[in-house]
């Protein structure tokens, strides 16, 4: 298919992308993802800071970004700095087409709220806490009992 005599609009991702070449990627995943905090840099400059439908850091990078272009790696982490402090992340890299890591985008992860391994393997104690004895209910509190 041709495009002949039409200026088409394009959006061109590199390692040297600013804040404002990565905004309408950036906004598009926010919305998306019905407005979590988003993140994203190029690995040459400082990238960009989306919360609340609007840009709040234009000029932003956080460690987590930083590490995810350095490794190559999807990093899930709680930062120990910067505004997502002590908040699970999950940033993944953008690669080129030989894989190379040119950037990195990242959310706030809501998964990260609920670790479901951890939930299991301690479920025991918080029901101990939750109802005082374990097993919670008692055999004779269950619903199945008071029918």
């Amino acid at each position: 298919m041709e495009c002949t005599g039409v200026i088409m609009d394009q959006y061109i991702v590199a390692a040297s992308s600013s804040s404002a070449d990565l905004a309408p990627i950036v906004m598009t995943v926010h919305l998306l993802l019905n407005r979590l905090p988003i993140t994203a840099r190029s690995r040459d400059r400082p990238g960009i800071r989306v919360e609340e439908g609007r840009v709040v850091d234009d000029r932003y990078s956080g460690p987590v970004l930083e590490a995810a272009i350095a490794e190559n790696a999807v990093k899930k982490e709680v930062p120990v700095s910067g505004p997502y402090r002590g908040v699970p992340v999950v940033v993944a890299p953008v690669r080129d087409g030989s894989g190379a890591a040119i950037g990195a985008i990242g959310v706030v992860d809501i998964t990260g709220i609920f670790d479901l391994a951890t939930l299991m393997e301690h479920q025991s104690a918080i029901l101990k806490q939750v109802c005082g004895k374990d097993p919670c209910p008692l055999p004779t509190e269950s619903i199945s009992a008071k029918r």
